[in-house]
């Protein structure tokens, strides 16, 4: 594979009912097409090579014939092409006759799978003409062209990590569909070769079948069923053609086209591979499958891409859709305060203290309060904010902090560190002028010490400030802003704090708190514990020293989603952000992100207690668990 993708297609062609050869062209046709995308896969419909509507024709032992002979063209002709073709066909074997996918590859019919369930309701009759295949193992079935040809419904095709198996249509509708099993024995894409009539609503029933197969199996699944060519004596076939990916349907036709019709999309399986790795009870399932795989391997000569048209979000933790990029918003406001008011019940508290810089995550953490205060009735009078004027607080940040604690009705206290940290610079014996890491340190942890202090003589419960973003990088002073009693922000990266605050903004808040918070979203992120410059503006800017949040955000996402390798999250970096910044950039931060994340573990390892807000943590209780001295080396 190439970084872990692959391509493949699946296609409609144009069909006339019972015309082999005329079926046969279109075929060719659509393989030559996928060649051109550099698809490796190509997947037809159901009983494309006779068509799907032949009904009694297919009792005729010259359409078998000609099936037959078709199905042998097919592989003349791919004797010389790069690509794996699933194509469907009928089967007469054993004085039964099978509806069929052959998996053809370089000339060769490497097995063929029969149709586990055959529909006999409703607007299908198959049972009229064709065999069930269910429970068929093992066998293997002789062509005039090609002998001992491996035939069941436990094949699976493998090339590498590329594990590639099959069902026909109506397999996938059943309460356990054989792609089930075939995923648990290894499959990683699966192939489904369909003859799906359309009726009003079914293509969105299908789409979401194909999706929720999709995650279930946690594999890739290429769909194709017949066109619009079919016979419309009773019904009518759309040509619907879907590739779904754990969840996701990466790409969709428009039905009802009246041309050879191929959809091509870029799969990732290291990204399955990875979920598989992860998921124990996907694991578990295998002890119910009730027959082996049989195995066949194949090679390809390349695995080029050509141009990788796959879409790379750069920031995959925000919806670019509007509407739900607000859903999300409200669903993560709702546990960080369902979360918190727990904790608040649980304690028996009723006043809750925070630290505010002014800047974005204590603003987020304020406002969780407050919504959970409102939730349990409390005054927002109970909610104890504290600025903590120090040596690179700017006007700005103050200014801002000030006025929303005040405006939001909170009981505002400040209190300005600059003589306690003097003070401990000389019981340390520590020049004031001497500006490195204890010098802002010191300053962080006067800051948690005063907030613990309160939160003691006032009853109240601190509240942890910190994101997820932070917690990846380290960025956060080891029992400092490192700690609290409960840190409501502790698994929302900071490329999404901002849509979280802004959301609020636009929605929650009347205007005079809403410009506040839009000027606290346009202020750089900083935590302000370097003396300020002449002018008074901040000197201290977080992305000048770690790197650009989105670029971090999005290695932290890939890195603990599926396990990414450097090489690979170079690749996706450079994709994802190839208008924003150059190679030499991406893999600079890259390394800078990865040794961070190594060497910082042990402040993750004693984190406060928090909720667990999107598919991404790194609580050391369940979802990251790491040796505070694991060595990065290997991994860069």
């Amino acid at each position: 594979m190439c970084n872990g993708f692959i391509k493949l297609s699946t296609a409609c062609p144009i069909t006339n009912v019972g015309d082999t050869d005329f079926n046969l062209k279109n075929i060719k046709s659509c393989i030559d097409k996928a060649l051109e995308d550099n698809s490796k896969i190509v997947v037809f419909p159901e009983l494309s090579i006779t068509s799907y509507t032949c009904a009694d024709l297919f009792n005729q032992k010259k359409l078998l014939i000609k099936s037959e002979e078709a199905i042998e063209n097919l592989c003349l002709f791919s004797k010389d092409k790069d690509i794996l073709i699933a194509v469907g066909a009928p089967l007469y074997y054993n004085s039964c006759l099978y509806n069929c996918a052959y998996i053809i590859f370089k000339g060769e019919v490497l097995g063929i799978v029969p149709k586990s369930y055959i529909p006999n309701y409703s607007e299908f009759y198959e049972k009229r003409w064709f065999s069930e295949g269910l429970g068929i193992i093992n066998k293997h079935v002789n062509l005039k062209f090609q002998n001992e040809i491996p035939f069941g419904t436990n094949l699976i095709f493998t090339c590498g990590d590329l594990k590639f198996a099959v069902e026909v249509c109506e397999d996938l509708w059943v309460t356990i569909p054989p792609s089930s099993y075939l995923s648990l024995l290894g499959a990683n894409i699966i192939g489904n070769l369909s003859s799906s009539n359309e009726l009003v609503s079914k293509a969105s029933y299908r789409k979401n079948l194909i999706s929720n197969q999709s995650a279930r199996c946690m594999c890739a699944y290429a769909y194709a069923s017949s066109g619009v060519f079919e016979s419309s004596t009773d019904l009518v076939f759309g040509g619907h053609l879907l590739i779904g990916e754990n969840g996701n349907i990466l790409k969709e036709n428009n039905r009802f086209n009246r041309e050879n019709e191929i959809i091509t999309s870029i799969v990732d399986l290291d990204r399955l591979i990875a979920e598989r790795l992860k998921n124990i009870s996907f694991r578990d399932g295998i002890k119910l499958c009730p027959f082996d795989a049989l195995e066949i391997p194949f090679q390809f000569s390349n695995l080029n891409l050509g141009e990788f048209t796959r879409y790379i979000d750069k920031h995959p933790f925000v919806p670019k859709n509007i509407d739900e990029r607000s859903l999300r918003c409200s669903e993560i406001f709702n546990i960080q305060t369902a979360a918190l008011a727990k904790r608040l019940a649980h304690t028996n508290l009723k006043k809750a203290v925070v630290g505010i810089s002014g800047g974005l995550d204590s603003t987020l953490a304020l406002l969780v309060v407050l919504k959970t205060f409102r939730l349990l009735g409390i005054p927002s009078e109970n909610i104890i904010t504290i600025t903590m004027p120090g040596f690179g607080t700017t006007d700005r940040t103050y200014n801002n902090a000030v006025s929303l604690c005040k405006k939001l009705k909170t009981d505002f206290r400040e209190i300005n560190i600059v003589d306690a940290c003097v003070q401990h610079f000389k019981d340390i014996n520590h020049p004031v002028e001497n500006h490195d890491v204890t010098y802002e340190n010191v300053q962080a942890r006067e800051r948690t010490q005063i907030l613990m202090d309160i939160a003691n003589k006032e009853g109240g419960l601190l509240i942890g400030t910190g994101d997820l973003s932070e917690l990846a990088l380290g960025w956060c002073t080891y029992n400092g802003d490192h700690m609290s009693m409960y840190s409501v922000n502790c698994s929302v990266p900071k490329t999404l704090v901002r849509y979280l605050v802004r959301y609020v903004a636009e929605k929650e808040v009347p205007e005079d708190i809403s410009n506040i918070l839009i000027d606290i979203l346009e202020t750089p992120v900083s935590p302000e514990l370097l003396p300020k410059d002449k002018n008074g503006e901040i000197t201290q800017k977080t992305e000048d020293i770690v790197g650009p949040y989105e670029l971090h955000d999005f290695f932290l996402y890939h890195f603990i989603k599926t396990g990414t390798t450097k090489e690979k999250l170079l690749f996706l970096a450079e994709n994802a952000f190839k208008e924003d910044y150059d190679k030499e950039t991406i893999d600079m931060w890259l390394e800078k992100f990865i040794k961070r994340f190594f060497t910082q573990q042990f402040k993750r390892s004693a984190l406060p207690d928090g909720p667990k807000v999107g598919s991404i943590s790194l609580s050391p209780r369940g979802d990251w668990r790491m040796p505070s001295d694991a060595s990065f080396n290997s991994f860069l």
